[in-house]
């Protein structure tokens, strides 16, 4: 490994946690040009390039319905009300994920039970899951459905999951704000589950210029309603309302430079993918870093580590701060620990993992325009800072 910190003097040079500008000097004329033409066509609302943009991402990853919607979080809640999830029933999700998949569930009135991650993956723990489904039932609530998300971009284990699901005749739906273009056992994110959400956020794999987000399904039905809900509910046209709706649509111009931005996506998996072997090869001995599960690929939206319990996570983050290197940490506190959900039910035996991960977990840089000699330097850092 090349000792780069004399290349990058500490008080010269900052590292971006996330770089999207060197992006947008790798695609800047080409993105520019789509933008004005957007713009100059006028049809900010539903344009051309939304409906060209969900023909493109079917053909990504092979659903047979792509639905832009507004953001991720409206991505969601899109199949939650397609679903007609409503008060008694009880959604499954993670305490170890952003707050949005839970925070959904609450908005249709359902209650959402907090289920235990898996240490190695992140994910979803079908144990628990299978012990979660038991307690809401005692507990009088009707199992309805599970949220499955794939946190840090691996896809998680669909398979036990939805067998759980299957025995319990519940549903399942992938939450893949942070996993789109990664797949399991042969199937691409899009294909995985009941239905699954994704977010264009700026920061995510994928991410546009502002928000965005999509919903993919093969079941035909459940796509008429959401894009019946994605416009006020509307049926022949938008003044003929069949349903509650919401005004969940993507705008034209974002449309337009998610367009441009797959183009490069395919190469830029690939470049996430080298950087995070890169990172694992050289400090897989020196702490416990990412692995994947079987037969899965990750779009590597955070590359995380696990500190050691005997180690301070804010000694570590300001040592990387103080030579260049930021960090950050996906996420300080379980949900089923936040305050505002301190009423909803947990799993027998308590989200003991969640509560571990969110005490030792921290990020370091990952996109896929970071060169090799900064990565040394953030190797470089990362082991002196752990030393």
């Amino acid at each position: 490994m090349v000792n780069a910190a004399n290349k990058f003097p500490t008080k010269t040079f900052s590292i971006p946690f996330i770089d999207l500008d060197a992006q947008r000097r790798h695609i800047g004329e080409q993105m520019d040009q789509a933008i004005l033409r957007a713009v100059h066509e006028g049809k900010y609302i539903m344009g051309p390039q939304v409906h060209e943009l969900e023909k493109q991402l079917s053909a990504f990853c092979g659903a047979k319905h792509s639905i832009s919607c507004s953001n991720g979080t409206d991505a969601l809640a899109l199949i939650l009300r397609a679903k007609g999830v409503c008060p008694g029933q009880a959604v499954f999700v993670p305490s170890f994920t952003f707050v949005a998949t839970a925070e959904i569930i609450a908005w249709v009135g359902a209650t959402a039970f907090f289920v235990d991650v898996e240490e190695d993956s992140f994910n979803m723990d079908p144990a628990s899951l299978e012990q979660a489904i038991k307690d809401a039932t005692e507990q009088g609530l009707i199992p309805s459905g599970v949220i499955a998300v794939d946190l840090f971009g691996q896809p998680a284990d669909y398979a036990k999951i939805e067998k759980l699901a299957d025995a319990n005749d519940m549903w399942v739906m992938a939450d893949a704000a942070q996993s789109f273009g990664a797949s399991r056992d042969g199937k691409a994110v899009g294909k995985l589950g009941m239905a699954t959400s994704t977010s264009f956020f700026p920061a995510k794999p994928l991410g546009c210029y502002g928000d965005g987000g999509a919903v993919f399904t093969d079941d035909d039905e459940l796509a008429d309603i959401i894009k019946s809900l994605r416009v006020h509910g509307k049926g022949s046209d938008k003044y003929d309302n069949v349903r509650i709706g919401m005004n969940g649509r993507l705008d034209t111009v974002q449309a337009a430079i998610l367009i441009e931005k797959l183009k490069v996506f395919p190469q830029e998996l690939i470049d996430r993918q080298k950087i995070a072997m890169r990172y694992n090869n050289a400090l897989k001995d020196v702490i416990k870093v990412p692995e994947l599960m079987g037969n899965v690929t990750s779009a590597w939206a955070q590359y995380t580590l696990i500190l050691p319990s005997d180690m301070d996570r804010n000694v570590f983050a300001t040592q990387c701060k103080e030579a260049g290197v930021p960090t950050a940490v996906y996420y300080p506190i379980p949900l089923s620990q936040q305050k505002a959900y301190k009423y909803y039910p947990t799993v027998k035996g308590g989200t003991l993992i969640s509560e571990k991960l969110s005490q030792s977990v921290i990020s370091l840089p990952m996109h896929p325009y970071l060169e090799e000699g900064m990565q040394d330097y953030i190797i470089d850092v990362v082991k002196k800072s752990i030393s």
